[in-house]
């Protein structure tokens, strides 16, 4: 029998028919652009024309060793040919072990492996009202139900995680959502101190938000969030799905702070691109969750796991922390060398390898020109660029980036003009028609 036309058997599809089937089948989440790719290598990824493009959006902080990394490629293969799944009922060789690196980087005590970020966050604001209803029962108390987080935050996609997510955008299509929510506004000690009271049982803030614009938490707010947890036995929990894991040339962002959160949620590059997310917990907190509470399917499986050890492995044995405080200073120094010729870019913010161009004009344009000249990197909240490059750029490929970056500011300037001259000449062309 011949094989139906455009089975994933036969011929591949081109991208135009993968286009087409992409609008008749997928839902309509994503707006995207034309390009199709098939592969990368290294901090490059590849079309399906063949065009290279410079890879600095890092499939949105995740893929930090780059693609197709060699180290992580040998474990996949190796670990896909002995158990890739074997369900959280039985042991595996690879969670403890990853987990104990994971609480001596944090300096916190237990963990949680889940699929994703969201179902991290979820699960943080499950042990703290886990904790809080315990500490109720012992004391005969009401139990502490509030969940205090920030304005312009975003920390996932499900119903808690969405919850605590403050831009209505992403609030309003699913209302009503998970009750007991309140927001405090970004780095506003007084704002927190008035509405941390009894009640609450966690606070939640990204130490640098990610999807809000690259801003990060202040030293005074950080303080007073730990000394108010710690005044109102709530938990602190430091959400650093995006910015963790050394995206700022530190094990996590918290730590350039002198205290530590109560719970951590991490996920994005923690398996180099696989899906797996964590939740890292102080023994007080840890302790709320007994057998049967909480569990996860797929999180932690034995493949995902050895991949997850062996990131963490490379980051140390390649010394990449230092790589990556190196390259985030030679960024920030030739982003701000470019402020100078570009006067619509308003600040530069960030650390490391996680930065955000804020621009005092749409960004979506210079998305465009910097795809069309070979670059990745994305916008965020419409006027900020957003830029996650792989840990592993060299002084080279900052070069190359602010070159590209350049003509795309250039070209998007030019645009603009044009587009404002054209529109100032329209109403005079109707004048004279009439």
């Amino acid at each position: 029998m011949a094989r139906k036309k455009n089975s994933p058997k036969g011929k591949p599809l081109s991208p135009a028919q993968i286009r087409g089937a992409e609008a008749r089948y997928l839902m309509n989440t994503y707006r995207r652009p034309a390009v199709v790719f098939t592969h990368g290598r290294g901090c490059r990824l590849y079309d399906s024309t063949g065009r290279e493009y410079l890879d600095f959006l890092g499939g949105i902080a995740v893929n930090a060793l780059g693609h197709a990394h060699p180290r992580l490629v040998r474990v996949i293969r190796r670990e896909a040919g002995r158990a890739i799944h074997l369900s959280n009922l039985f042991q595996n060789p690879y969670q403890a072990p990853l987990a104990r690196k994971l609480a001596e980087w944090s300096g916190l005590d237990r963990v949680f492996f889940t699929n994703s970020g969201t179902e991290a966050i979820d699960g943080a604001l499950k042990l703290a009202r886990a904790y809080a209803h315990a500490q109720a029962t012992a004391s005969g108390a009401a139990p502490k139900t509030r969940i205090l987080a920030l304005e312009n935050s975003f920390h996932g996609r499900t119903f808690g995680a969405l919850s605590i997510t403050h831009p209505t955008k992403y609030r309003e299509p699913f209302a009503p959502l998970v009750p007991g929510v309140e927001f405090v506004r970004f780095n506003d000690v007084a704002d927190l101190e008035a509405k941390f009271d009894s009640t609450v049982c966690a606070l939640v803030l990204e130490t640098i938000q990610g999807e809000g614009g690259i801003f990060p938490i202040s030293e005074a707010f950080w303080q007073r969030a730990r000394a108010l947890a710690t005044q109102r036995d709530a938990a602190l929990i430091a959400d650093e799905i995006q910015c963790g894991l050394g995206r700022t040339g530190r094990h996590f962002a918290y730590q350039k702070f002198s205290s530590r959160p109560d719970i951590l949620a991490v996920a994005k590059p923690l398996a180099g691109g696989l899906p797996l997310g964590a939740i890292i917990a102080n023994e007080k907190f840890a302790s709320a969750f007994v057998p049967g509470m909480h569990g996860t399917t797929f999180g932690g499986g034995p493949l995902i796991c050895a991949v997850a050890l062996e990131f963490l492995n490379v980051i140390e044995d390649s010394n990449l922390l230092e790589n990556i405080r190196e390259r985030g200073g030679e960024l920030r120094q030739g982003i701000e060398q470019l402020a100078a010729k570009f006067d619509f870019i308003r600040e530069v913010r960030g650390e490391g390898l996680i930065v955000g161009i804020d621009l005092s004009i749409d960004g979506a344009a210079i998305v465009t020109e910097a795809l069309r000249g070979g670059l990745l990197i994305n916008c965020t909240h419409e006027h900020i660029l957003r830029l996650l490059p792989p840990f592993i750029i060299r002084h080279k490929d900052v070069t190359e980036f602010l070159n590209k970056l350049e003509k795309a500011l250039q070209q998007a300037t030019r645009l603009k003009t044009t587009q404002n001259a054209e529109s100032k000449a329209q109403p005079i062309a109707l004048a004279a028609a009439r």
